[in-house]
Formats: structure tokens, C-alpha cells, sequence
């Protein structure tokens, strides 16, 4: 399989190296990125040496196109995919919900990783007869929250906060308009279970702690399902969990590989 990624930042360097490193029955086709010397710099340290190219160019030699940019292409790369028959694999999963009108014409493949949070097999499963609620609590440091869109408009100086503080509840959908960067496990969830307007989230900030932390709690006929995930931040990004890393080159490992674990 020819492998396309965009975006050459914390998730696509270490994806494109896992790629030529990991997937004997797959290339790394291309890669692109619209900061010019941070994909140059990517491209000269990988063995194949690749040549820096555009979207178009990347989807033309791809057969499965990976996104991890940010939520605001993910339309583009969606419409793309579909006039050309691609599979895509997107990162920024909120983009996805923000889009929802476009997933019944897709003509090939989409896959979503789990992303920074356990127990989406189980939601899924759930999911086969009736979830009543589902409810995603967010933890993080200040750090990792900067520049958020709700943290500007609300004027919410993060500084400030000294102890544990709930800043945002409301749905999926209301979320990842707010933290297009930070709660794209919302989106996941919400796409696992029961959607982006019944699934609800809180942000919580904490200056104390030096993880990402991830609740769910999710409760139907199955009975009642609770995770708790601290993820280490990645070295690349502190706004990135390294378990989002994790689990796109487990998506990628599963979809070359011959045994399939998990529903």
C-alpha cells in the first residue's frame, strides 16, 4: 500500500518513520506540509529521501492518505478523497463531525484511530443496542491549552487558575468548535456511540498535573463502562498525548496486517 501523509509535525514525522521502518508490505509515498522547511527538514532525514510535494501531487501517488494537520482541511481532504476514490485515515477527528453531511457519499475507506482514549471497542459494541449516556471528562495542564479557540473568546487567562477548574461543558459538537486541538477524543466517542449532540463533555484545567487526562463513562443495556487514561505528552508537542501517536501507527499496523484484534 502507497502511504501519503499531511502534515510533518509530532503525529506525521513519527507516522512517516514508522511507516518505512514498520510496514514491510507498504511505502511512504509522500509527504507535505504547508511549512516549507519543517517538511524539507522531515523529507531529508527519512531513507527515501522524498521529494517534497503538494496535496494534489500526494493524493495522485497515494493509495491511503493520512491527515494530521488540524481539523480545518479535513472538509478538503474528504472531498478530495471522494472524487478520487482515496482511503483516508484522519487524526483531526472533530473535522469529521463538523462534516457529517459528507461521510454518505465516501467511496472508499475511512479510518479513524482511537486516539488518546481507551474503551472504543466496548462503546462500539455497546452501541449494537442502546447507550442512554455518554460523557467524556478532559484534563489538562494550562500549557496544553493555549490558543484554544474558547479560551480566547471567553477571555480566560490560564495563568490564573491555580487549582482545579471545570471551564467548559456541553456537547461534542460544542467542544471541538472550542478545542479544535485538544478534545478530538470527544469526536471519536461520539462517532463510536451515540453522536456529537448526546455526547457530552467537560474540560477540566489543572496546573498541578503533567499528563493528559481522558475519562469516559458511558451507560446503557450492557451496564456501565468507565475508563480513565493518563497519557504522557508527546516530546514533539505538549498538546498532543503520545498515545494518539500510539494509536495511529496501530491503525496502520492494522490495516497491512493479516490478524485483526478487536471489533
Amino acid at each position: 500500500m502507497r502511504i501519503g501523509v499531511i502534515g510533518c509535525g509530532a503525529i506525521g514525522s513519527v507516522l512517516c518513520r514508522f511507516i518505512e521502518e514498520e510496514l514491510d508490505d507498504s511505502e511512504l509515498a509522500a509527504i507535505c506540509d504547508v511549512d516549507k522547511e519543517k517538511v524539507s527538514k522531515l523529507a531529508d532525514s527519512l531513507k527515501s529521501k522524498l521529494l517534497v510535494t503538494d496535496i494534489d501531487d500526494l493524493i495522485d501517488k497515494s493509495d491511503l492518505i493520512v491527515e494530521a494537520v488540524g481539523t480545518g482541511i479535513v472538509k478538503e481532504l474528504m472531498e478530495k478523497c471522494i472524487e478520487n476514490k482515496k482511503h483516508l485515515m484522519i487524526m483531526s477527528v472533530g473535522g469529521i463531525i463538523q462534516n457529517m453531511d459528507l461521510l454518505p457519499k465516501l467511496n472508499s475507506r475511512l479510518f479513524i484511530p482511537s486516539g488518546a482514549i481507551c474503551g472504543v471497542d466496548g462503546v462500539k459494541a455497546a452501541n449494537i443496542e442502546d447507550i442512554g449516556s455518554a460523557v467524556i471528562t478532559s484534563t489538562k495542564s494550562p500549557k496544553s491549552l493555549e490558543g484554544a479557540p474558547y479560551i480566547l473568546e471567553n477571555n480566560i487567562n490560564l495563568n490564573e487558575i491555580k487549582e482545579k477548574t471545570t471551564i467548559f461543558e456541553g456537547n461534542a459538537l460544542e467542544a471541538i468548535k472550542g478545542f479544535p486541538k485538544n478534545v478530538n477524543v470527544s469526536a471519536v466517542l461520539s462517532l463510536a456511540g451515540i453522536g456529537a449532540i448526546k455526547t457530552k463533555v467537560k474540560v477540566v484545567v489543572d496546573p498541578n498535573i503533567k499528563r493528559n487526562m481522558h475519562e469516559l463513562e458511558v451507560v446503557g443495556t450492557f451496564g456501565k463502562l468507565y475508563t480513565k487514561t493518563e497519557n504522557v505528552l508527546s516530546p514533539l508537542n505538549p498538546k498532543t498525548s503520545h498515545m494518539a501517536v500510539l494509536s495511529a501507527c496501530a491503525t496502520l499496523r492494522r490495516l497491512t496486517g493479516f490478524v485483526k484484534i478487536g471489533n
